[in-house]
């Protein structure tokens, strides 16, 4: 095929070979994202004055060993849907 000739990841070349086995609609599903994902902007991210300000406090909150509970996260999740 013609993309074995281009350089891969081997996760890509993995995920390739998976999705091989698919219907062909879930093929086209697959390759859509790729495309999706390939035409994104790649520029770096800019963080707002408030996003900046969140991660610094998250970090403090890390150096301080403050993080979530089991339960908290397992709440979290299922809230979400997951």
């Amino acid at each position: 095929m013609w993309y074995d000739e281009l350089h891969m990841t081997k996760l890509l070349e993995h995920a390739i070979e998976k999705i091989k086995g698919l219907p062909a609609e879930k093929q086209d599903d697959a390759a859509q994202m790729l495309i999706n994902i390939s035409e994104e902007d790649q520029s770096p991210y800019i963080l707002t004055d408030e996003e900046r300000v969140d991660v610094k406090a998250a970090l403090k909150e890390i150096e301080r060993g403050e993080f979530a509970t089991e339960k908290e996260m397992t709440t979290l999740w299922k809230k979400c849907g997951l």
